[in-house]
């Protein structure tokens, strides 16, 4: 836009703007404003309606994942048997199985312990972390 366009336009604000009382310029302000909010209010709208369906597909593929590797856990296990039963015999390879993974379990839920122990601390210390 040129400095004439843009002194032109000024010109016409200050001409209409003589003309124009304080109600109207506040009732124009007004429909402005509404104008506004339900722009907002349709973007917003679409910005929910968009996540809700990521989120969706996103939950899908979670779950998918998670019974995949638990697919994975029991193949594994399964595999550890038959590999171990030659060498430990069938209890001795279920005993020894089945007690890595209850060690592997307790470390597991210990360490998520220790972290939930500190974090915890960490909240309810008023000065932050050290």
């Amino acid at each position: 836009m040129s400095n004439a366009d843009t002194s032109r336009f000024a010109e016409e604000d200050e001409s209409s703007a003589g003309d124009r009382s304080l109600a109207e310029d506040l009732h124009a302000l007004a429909g402005d404003g509404r104008t506004f909010l339900q722009a907002e209010l349709a973007y917003q709208k679409a910005r929910v309606f968009f996540a809700v369906g990521r989120i969706r597909t996103i939950a899908i593929l979670a779950v998918l994942a998670g019974a995949l590797a638990l697919f994975s856990l029991m193949a594994l296990v399964f595999g550890l048997l038959l590999a171990l039963t030659p060498l430990l015999t069938a209890w001795g390879a279920t005993a020894v199985v089945v007690g890595s993974l209850a060690i592997s379990a307790f470390l597991a839920l210990k360490l998520a312990a220790t972290r939930w122990t500190k974090m915890l601390a960490i909240l309810s210390d008023e000065d932050g972390p050290s």
